[in-house]
């Protein structure tokens, strides 16, 4: 399967980024998003992204204009239609994720892979929505995907060799590295991580020590490159959120009871820095 252009469902921040990762190696990209203010967002932050390789002289000027000349951006579905691969990086919720993959099916061209983003759903049970489970699979890009080397490569029970074949030799041609792991809650690096940063939650409910003190005891007692809650903040508390009710409903073990500080910080709107304020204040 030879993949020449990659459609994008989802104008958000994982979104945009594996638009970017894409479009910097050469593939074009079409983005689809079904609110134009999404869509003038996310090519706002690609214009941002891009701007800033180019100040930290990681990209030319003349590589800048490549890459975003390789970008499109539609509210229309049907334009998918001209893609070899269509990522669905929608929040995660499975109802919405069903919804969009069923539109993606009734456009994409027959033999075109279709994939998810997801960082914690069945890829199996996602497939079911779909007519023609043999091309689905999933494909996890960590935030912020233009800088993580990790690609996590998921089977669904459905998922032919030549799809997981054609997207482990795409992965390689983006610069990724990536792990082929079997299709469970979770998979691989959130079903250990996410824990960890609802134990965090938990210790500073707790009064145990403060948020700065928690990150700092865990980057330099357990070697970490950040905190667990400085890492909540980047990868969004609502999506930690969300990874912990996956678990607790599919695994149906109370340890994964999610930090009930954790909820509530979602439900006052303080995602991390997407918002502005997580756990941490930014600018």
């Amino acid at each position: 399967m030879e993949i020449g252009t990659i459609g994008i469902v989802g104008a958000g921040t994982m979104g945009i980024g594996i638009a970017q990762t894409a479009a910097t190696a050469g593939w074009n990209v079409i983005v689809i998003d079904v609110a134009e203010s999404a869509l003038t967002n996310g090519l706002a932050r690609l214009e941002s992204n891009l701007d800033r390789l180019v100040a930290k002289d990681k990209l030319d000027s003349e590589a800048r204009d490549a890459a975003l000349a390789r970008v499109r951006f539609s509210t229309d579905y049907q334009q998918l239609s001209a893609a070899d691969l269509v990522i669905e990086a929608a929040t995660e919720n499975v109802t919405l994720k069903h919804r969009i993959l069923g539109q993606i099916e009734s456009v994409a061209r027959p033999g075109a892979i279709i994939a998810t983003n997801t960082s914690s759903i069945s890829v199996t049970a996602l497939a079911a929505s779909l007519s023609d489970a043999s091309r689905f699979i999933g494909m996890h890009f960590f935030n912020p995907a233009p800088l993580m080397p990790l690609v996590e490569i998921i089977r669904g029970l459905q998922t032919s060799d030549a799809t997981a074949h054609a997207i482990s030799e795409l992965t390689k041609r983006l610069g990724k590295t990536s792990i082929v792991v079997r299709n469970s809650p979770g998979f691989v690096v959130n079903r250990i991580l996410v824990p960890m940063i609802n134990e965090a939650f938990f210790v500073l409910a707790e009064g145990i020590a403060s948020a700065e003190e928690i990150d700092t005891g865990m980057k330099l007692g357990a070697n970490q490159p950040i905190g667990p809650l400085a890492l909540a903040d980047l990868v969004g508390l609502d999506v930690c959120l969300s990874v912990m009710e996956v678990f607790l409903n599919d695994f149906g073990d109370p340890k994964y009871r999610p930090a009930p500080l954790l909820r509530e910080f979602v439900a006052a709107g303080r995602l991390g820095r997407k918002t502005g304020q997580g756990v941490y204040l930014y600018d």
